[in-house]
């Protein structure tokens, strides 16, 4: 039977692997191509010059032994928050739980870039806010605090990615084996002790996965490192390539792509190091009935303060830099509040921002990358998930593993992959290129949780509709789709905020005319305009609340369906 299904899918199958491989695979080679290649318009005549200049530069060393610090820094510090907030949420009496599997979700709707901008505006050693107050009452000479420093990369990076660390522990908190944990205790173990030999180790392969994947997101990281470490003259890999590609009249993206292919290799390895990690954690899973519940830990004296040590901490991921964000878009320049800051407040930014045609046109351009190519890449997704779960053959294993693969793109480097991709075609420098580089360098975002949803279908309600002489697709839009609506339109939403936030890859492919928001940012954040930054971030940040809300009421009805 699955043999004859999958003859029967045979024509979609053919065509998803050529659409994926070209998405996925065509952006890495061209990006070894480029690599091999004088220039950017020379693409064939070989050479190994590209090479040689790039890693014969005297400054990679230093680059590279920052990129080390960088990344094994926030992973470490993003791994244990991750871990310490999915082990009080989920296996404590620590009050109002409920509120635990919100709040470390809700940074993920804040860019990166504007996160970046409130603790600049906050921390920066000359006239931040924060800086400038605490000289008024110390009495400081400098300082204190100097956000343009491997350890505020390190601060930012490290809160920015705590919400892929919690959501990766908080299932493996939930479902390992606690029969350990109780013979530790009925043994006369402390909660201390049993958490330091029981819990943690039987944890490790849960841990040590989180760990990779965040190292992963650190080797992609570009918007903490342009804003705060370009500053600081604290270069990692991904702002050394941008540096290449963006320095000088001539940008030398041959030698962008002989650096990149060092980050892509070892994101790839990462990748599947973090699958592996993934499968060793699950001999840990206990599998259970509806009523199984973990064992909860008392906290005792301590819950409350550890109650109020999380919501202050949660107040310095959303409460702090969105309040920061608000204010400064009110003011004329960077000051602490008071009297004086307060006279001084008006429109004048906003009006600004409003006024200007690039603005306007990037937030048009933002829009219809996220509303147009959120559908595309959904679509498409939909039809991925279909073929791998439904139809079994060696086709449908390979797009699989393809639509994985570019889960390990960084972004600033298949950027560059894509640059030399789309030179030789009609996308390029169009806004239709940088919705092609979206989908191919996002597609995991749409497949992966459609792919859940489709093992949740029984193949009978198709086979059903077949046998009434329904057509695939009359199939697919009639039964499967309907049953599908909620898991599709969350799906969307992911890859629409996705797109909205997106940096590195528009930073190396967006052109005049095809401005986007996040890119626009950048330049406002460079010329030290942080109140049109601050204005122009909330405008954004509402484009995507708008955006989550309208998808969020078209699911409502569906869901209870």
């Amino acid at each position: 039977m699955f043999k004859h299904k999958a003859n029967r899918h045979l024509p979609l199958v053919t065509l998803l692997v050529i659409i994926v491989s070209a998405l996925t695979v065509g952006p890495v080679l061209m990006l070894v191509v480029g690599s091999f290649s004088e220039g950017i318009g020379t693409i064939g005549q070989f050479t190994t010059a590209k090479y040689i200049s790039a890693y014969g530069d005297p400054t990679l060393p230093k680059t590279l032994l920052n990129t080390v610090i960088f990344t094994l820094g926030t992973a470490c510090f993003s791994t244990i928050l991750g871990a310490g907030l999915a082990y009080l949420s989920v296996r404590t009496n620590i009050p109002f739980k409920g509120l635990f599997k919100v709040l470390p979700i809700i940074p993920m709707m804040i860019p990166h870039v504007l996160f970046a901008s409130a603790w600049i505006a906050l921390l920066n050693p000359t006239n931040g806010m924060l800086n400038v107050f605490l000289r008024s009452v110390f009495g400081f000479s400098r300082g204190p605090f100097n956000i343009y420093s491997l350890g505020g990369m390190i601060f930012l990076e490290g809160m920015l990615d705590l919400p892929v660390t919690y959501l990766v522990m908080s299932p493996a908190m939930y479902s390992f084996d606690t029969r350990l944990e109780e013979a530790s205790r009925v043994s006369g173990a402390s909660n201390a002790r049993t958490l330091r030999k029981v819990t943690l180790p039987v944890l490790k392969p849960a841990l040590l996965a989180t760990f990779t994947l965040a190292i992963i997101r650190c080797l992609a990281a570009f918007a903490v490192p342009s804003m705060v470490g370009m500053p600081g003259r604290i270069h990692v890999l991904t702002t050394h390539i941008y540096r290449i590609i963006s320095v000088g009249w001539s940008p030398d993206y041959g030698k962008a792509a002989a650096v990149g292919l060092i980050v892509l290799g070892a994101s790839i390895v990462l990748v599947y190091l973090y699958r592996y990690l993934i499968r060793e954690s699950s001999q840990f899973v206990t599998v259970t009935g509806k009523g199984y519940r973990p064992t909860v830990i008392e906290l005792g004296r301590a819950k409350f303060p550890l109650f109020a040590l999380c919501l202050l901490f949660f107040c310095f991921l959303v409460i702090i830099p969105l309040a920061t964000l608000v204010y400064m878009s009110f003011l004329p320049y960077s000051m602490v509040p008071g009297a004086k800051a307060f006279s001084l407040m008006s429109l004048r930014n906003w009006n600004s921002v409003l006024g200007s045609s690039i603005i306007l046109r990037a937030l048009k351009n933002s829009a219809f990358l996220a509303v147009i190519g959120a559908t595309v890449s959904i679509v498409l997704s939909l039809f991925i998930a279909y073929v791998v779960v439904k139809v079994k053959s060696k086709g449908s294993a390979f797009i699989e593993s393809l639509s994985f693969l570019s889960f390990s793109f960084p972004g600033m480097i298949i950027g560059v992959g894509f640059m030399w991709f789309l030179v030789k075609t009609p996308l390029y420098a169009t806004i239709w290129g940088l919705l092609v580089a979206y989908i191919g360098t996002y597609l995991p975002y749409g497949v992966r949780p459609l792919r859940s949803a489709f093992v949740q279908i029984d193949a009978e309600l198709e086979e059903s509709a077949r046998v009434f002489g329904a057509s695939f697709l009359k199939a697919m839009k009639d039964i499967v789709v309907p049953l599908l609506a909620p898991g599709v339109i969350s799906a969307w939403i992911l890859t629409a905020c996705m797109f909205i936030r997106e940096l590195s890859v528009s930073v190396v492919l967006s052109r005049p005319g095809t401005e986007v928001l996040t890119v626009e940012i950048m330049k406002l954040a460079n010329d030290g305009l942080w109140g049109q930054v601050s204005a122009l971030g909330l405008i954004m940040i509402a484009l995507s609340t708008i955006l989550v809300l309208v998808a969020n009421l078209l699911k409502a009805p569906l869901s209870q369906d």
